[in-house]
């Protein structure tokens, strides 16, 4: 368990935009991706069974970008613990170089799968997403 998940991505042709490059909405599929594998890889069985998570907000900063064929390295962070009914998620996607390409920020919002109802974020279910020595207290 891990406050930290990567995971490496092509570029395959159906990624590339008009301009020969990694489409932006591309980017955003990716890092969802990263998140649920990371959600996945580490949550406890019967939390992933009882909720999801929806995104209520991104903020992205492009610094460069991909064409066609291309593999970069998606890391997410999760380096604080919940605000009510949010957890936050930094990412990072840097190129074989080690350049950062893609920066961002991103608010999700935890739901009960059973009614769909935005809900406060349980400590057990942060718990597995804590950096090492735990979430320091806000």
């Amino acid at each position: 368990m891990s406050n930290r998940h990567q995971q490496t991505f092509t570029a395959l042709p159906e990624h590339i935009d008009a301009n020969g490059h990694v489409n932006n909405a591309v980017w955003v599929r990716w890092m969802e991706e990263l998140a649920v594998a990371h959600w996945l890889a580490d949550a406890l069985p019967e939390h992933v069974e009882a909720y999801a998570w929806v995104v209520t907000r991104h903020e992205i900063d492009y610094r460069g970008n991909v064409q066609l064929g291309a593999e970069v390295m998606g890391v997410t962070e999760i380096r604080e613990g919940p605000r009510g009914v949010r957890f936050t998620r930094h990412f990072a996607f840097t190129d074989a170089e080690g350049r950062e390409l893609v920066r961002a920020r991103t608010s999700w919002a935890m739901v009960a799968r059973d009614t769909f109802r935005v809900m406060r974020v349980p400590a057990e279910v942060a718990k597995p997403f804590a950096p090492e020595g735990g979430f320091i207290p806000e």
